[in-house]
């Protein structure tokens, strides 16, 4: 999936109904395995030695260098809606950077920068 398809709030809208859409017929054809997948990546994201907050900024970090736009969407909203800081998720994303190079500078500085704003714009 190239960048360009993903440039504004209706197209982070779009990528989230769609992901949701999928995963519901997906959970038709495969009911124990999402449900067990649900159960492991919610046991993964609890609270624990450590936090939420900074699992979401991990999370975003491997999305980034990752390339996975959908989870790069996901996290980011998870990183807002845990509460992280412009500046704690633009180090996630240097982080990722020093791992991923020039692929995983372009979407931190693009696609996840675009999520911020909307995400924390439909807060208020």
């Amino acid at each position: 999936m190239e960048h360009h398809e993903v440039t504004n709030n209706h197209s982070i809208d779009k990528h989230l109904i769609n992901y949701k859409e999928g995963l519901n017929k997906f959970t038709e054809g495969m009911p124990e395995v999402v449900q067990t997948y649900n159960e492991f990546t919610e046991h993964c994201f609890r609270e624990g030695e450590i936090s939420q907050k900074n699992k979401q900024l991990i999370a975003l970090g491997i999305s980034v260098y990752s390339q996975d736009e959908y989870c790069m969407i996901y996290h980011t909203k998870g990183c807002i809606d845990q509460g992280c800081t412009d500046k704690e998720i633009f180090e996630a994303i240097g982080v990722s950077t020093a791992i991923g190079g020039g692929a995983a500078m372009s979407q931190g500085v693009t696609l996840v920068q675009e999520c911020m704003d909307q995400f924390k714009q439909n807060r208020h």
